[in-house]
């Protein structure tokens, strides 16, 4: 067990310590937005919408990186080093496909989500000059989805935190200067549109990381020969299960897209200073989600390499081991949330109307890890050993659980003849949301032993 812990902890590190730099983004993002002048409240929400904007692009094509990582590192279990280039290879093609359909379809996708999110003129405004800017890194940042991944898959994850030290550096240093201006020089800055193009930059920034560090590290990867018929016969069974992973995780990304575009539709509607305060709210609530992530991936890394060798005992003891080290990040911030909640908030903003809604919701933050930690942390064993069909029915059960809970709440209150509030609908959207979590943990904790380890029999 030693060895096994001491194997979670080198891959669950280097994952931890680039996730410490993600948060910091859209914090820096925010805080930036709610420094720039009085209207806060509007920066910062047009920061939101506009990210909200990207979530919806991009988390679509979250299978690129959670479906390159799966099965390369069942390649990599196997030995099968051919595989594990053909799967960086069709991934970083249909990447860069898919790059080129959302350039083309930017501006018809822009006025269909503003027909679902509503919000102030200035909100919109302000999000859509974001939007502008930020989509034309589309085929750099769907492209490091991949790299990522496949690095993962590889056991790599320290090559994937150079990446992301890189790309999340870049972004806080680039939006700030190009936002506030460069201190003791003659430029002062572009102001809001400084923090879309610092984004921009260090996307490519990244992707150019990452080639660099394939070229040195794995360049032998190229040089490998394998026999003609084997290594056809190699590439047909990578591309069938390429696509079938892919789909799989595609209809699960559209799912969870679902939950947290219906979350910032809904939360949009309550004004500029609730949104604002759901949004800074959200970013709180998934940090500890970038630490318990970064045992996720060494579970899905771990997983997918014990599955390709069929070692099921392995895998049992992966999944055990991963639970116990994620849960107990989870644990330690209970108390973080419960003790700094408030000050996180004044942190983010210094717009005091915003940090005195929150007061009343702070408890949602408090009880976050518990219930988002087993979900988070059985997508990466479900991803490393390809259960990508209980991920993806997992997924639509839980958007399904989302909108009861919300439309059933709704319809309960109307129907008792209680004239509902702002607060009471924000309680109830937290409630839905945290609903859409525990229908994930629990179908994924059924669904483990027949859509995994039941498909190790020899």
């Amino acid at each position: 067990m030693r060895a096994l812990n001491k194997e979670i902890l080198r891959l669950a590190l280097p994952s931890i310590l680039a996730n410490l730099t993600v948060p910091l983004v859209g914090l820096v993002d925010i805080a930036v937005a709610g420094h720039l002048d009085t209207s806060a409240a509007a920066l910062i929400g047009g920061i939101s919408i506009g990210s909200l904007m990207f979530d919806m692009m991009y988390w679509n094509f979250g299978f690129l990186r959670a479906g390159t990582g799966g099965l390369t590192a069942q390649a990599y279990g196997r030995e099968d080093w051919r595989g594990c280039l053909e799967n960086l290879r069709h991934a970083l093609a249909a990447a860069l496909l898919c790059a080129l359909f959302l350039l083309a379809i930017q501006w018809p996708f822009q006025k269909l989500m503003f027909i679902f999110v509503q919000c102030s003129d200035e909100v919109r405004s302000l999000a859509l000059k974001y939007f502008h800017i930020r989509i034309w890194a589309a085929p750099a940042t769907l492209s490091l989805m991949v790299l990522r991944g496949w690095f993962i898959g590889m056991q790599d994850t320290f090559s994937s935190m150079l990446t992301d030290v890189m790309v999340n550096g870049m972004n806080i240093i680039a939006s700030i200067l190009l936002a506030l201006g460069i201190p003791g020089s003659s430029f002062a800055g572009i102001g809001f549109t400084g923090i879309a193009w610092g984004t921009f930059i260090a996307q490519y920034s990244g992707l150019i990381t990452a080639a660099c560090i394939f070229l040195i590290k794995y360049r032998w990867i190229l040089t490998i020969n394998h026999p003609a018929g084997e290594s056809k016969e190699a590439g047909r069974t990578t591309m069938r299960e390429f696509f079938s992973v892919n789909g799989d995780l595609f209809v699960r990304s559209l799912c969870l897209m679902g939950v947290y575009l219906a979350f910032s539709a809904i939360s949009a509607r309550f004004g500029d200073t609730l949104l604002a305060m759901c949004s800074i709210m959200m970013k709180l609530m998934m940090i500890f989600s970038y630490f318990t992530d970064g045992f996720a991936f060494a579970g899905e890394a771990l997983t997918g390499k014990f599955f390709g060798r069929k070692d099921k005992p392995a895998v049992i003891q992966t999944v055990k081991w991963t639970f116990i080290w994620s849960m107990g990040i989870g644990l330690f911030f209970v108390l973080v949330y419960a003790f700094a909640g408030t000050p996180m908030f004044r942190l983010m903003t210094s717009d005091s109307s915003v940090v005195e809604a929150a007061r009343a919701f702070l408890p949602w933050l408090v009880i976050m890890p518990l219930l988002g930690c087993p979900a988070f942390t059985w997508d990466g064993i479900y991803t490393g050993a390809t259960a990508t069909r209980e991920m993806r029915d997992a997924n639509i059960g839980c958007l399904v659980a989302f909108f009861i809970v919300w439309f059933a709440g709704m319809l309960l209150l109307r129907l008792t003849g209680q004239q509902a509030n702002a607060s009471t609908k924000v309680h109830l959207l937290f409630a839905a949301y945290y609903t859409h979590l525990v229908f994930r943990s629990l179908y994924q904790t059924i669904k483990y032993r027949p859509a995994i380890l039941d498909r190790m029999r020899d």
